[in-house]
């Protein structure tokens, strides 16, 4: 009887993947689930991407909420703003003053083209480039420290896995240049660095 069961099951996924695969015609989007049959008006499509990010500024861990959103052109060439901003409390290794942290945080638009998109595991390549601020803060809110204000541009290179026809899974890495700023003890090479990225790319995209 086990045996039985074991083998329909295994003809009952089997059948599964056929269909799944018969599915996903040429010229269709393969996903990890489902149909990739896209949906879209035209060659237009939007997206929104929210993501998390581990990444060190002056010489502390930092972990940023990312969140970016627009349009795409036959899922290759998109544009679009994003917004950038610490998760918890960062803590230069720089800084002298004891009970204080820095905020940062960046606003910008973007540029990203992704290679082969109908494939179900890809590649996509943003570049953001926005304006920023760094603030030193405590318990209280304000520390009265002031704060420096900069331009920053990021290039990166994600991985993406097409987990549904409107949903994908990224993860990568890429480098923050931050321009001329001093702050406190630090100054903005002391706040670039390499970005891991992990997160979500909803919407339709073409």
């Amino acid at each position: 009887m086990n045996t039985c069961i074991r083998t329909f099951s295994l003809m009952s996924m089997i059948t599964i993947m056929a269909a799944s695969t018969q599915a996903q015609e040429e010229g269709q989007t393969r996903t990890l689930f489902g149909n990739g049959k896209p949906l879209a008006t035209d060659d237009l499509g939007f997206f929104v991407a929210p993501s998390f990010v581990l990444t060190g500024m002056d010489g502390s861990s930092a972990s940023l909420f990312h969140l970016r959103a627009g349009i795409v052109h036959r899922d290759k060439l998109g544009v679009g703003g994003y917004f950038n901003t610490s998760l918890g409390q960062v803590f230069p290794q720089s800084e002298t003053l004891p009970g204080v942290y820095m905020d940062y945080w960046t606003v910008g638009g973007f540029i990203e083209y992704t290679a082969w998109s109908t494939s179900m595991v890809h590649l996509t390549f943003p570049v953001h480039v926005g304006y920023g601020e760094v603030q030193m803060d405590n318990e209280a809110g304000d520390a009265g420290l002031g704060e420096s204000n900069f331009f920053q541009i990021e290039p990166a290179a994600l991985l993406e896995v097409n987990l549904l026809k409107h949903v994908r899974f990224a993860i990568g890495a890429g480098y923050r240049y931050v321009g001329d700023m001093t702050y406190r003890n630090f100054d903005g090479a002391d706040i670039s660095g390499v970005t891991g990225h992990v997160g979500l790319r909803m919407g339709l995209f073409r």
